[in-house]
């Protein structure tokens, strides 16, 4: 699939498709090729990687919209607040990666096929 194409299924530009395929190629998670009916194609057994797999393989990006502006305050009150949101956005991104760690790329092929039968078995022969 052409950057071009997941870019119009995703909304994006196609550089952006390039640069996060670039960090799932380093990892051997895809290959691409070049010319004619060339372009990005999985290059991993599905049940062997994880979404926390291709979390980390994307440099680990941002989790929340929310955090600390600054670690280094001279307001009180926001480094009291800086404090209490740091223990509890360290202890959510631990239990979201640890549950990330348990779901395979191939729960998630299965998942969609059946709610692809689900949503068509009525409409197609």
């Amino acid at each position: 699939m052409t950057s071009e194409v997941l870019a119009r299924a995703l909304n994006t530009n196609p550089v952006v498709v390039r640069r996060l395929m670039g960090g799932l190629r380093e990892h051997g998670y895809v290959h691409s090729e070049k010319g004619h009916g060339g372009g990005w194609t999985l290059s991993c057994q599905l049940d062997q990687v994880t979404l926390r797999d291709i979390y980390e393989a994307l440099d680990a990006p941002r989790l929340f919209a929310i955090g600390n502006r600054s670690e280094e305050t001279e307001c009180l009150v926001e480094e009291a607040v800086n404090h209490a949101m740091s223990s509890v956005l360290t202890d959510v991104k631990a239990q979201f990666l640890a549950r990330f760690g348990q779901i395979t790329l191939a729960a998630l092929h299965a998942d969609f096929h059946q709610k692809l039968a689900e949503r068509f078995s009525g409409g197609l022969t």
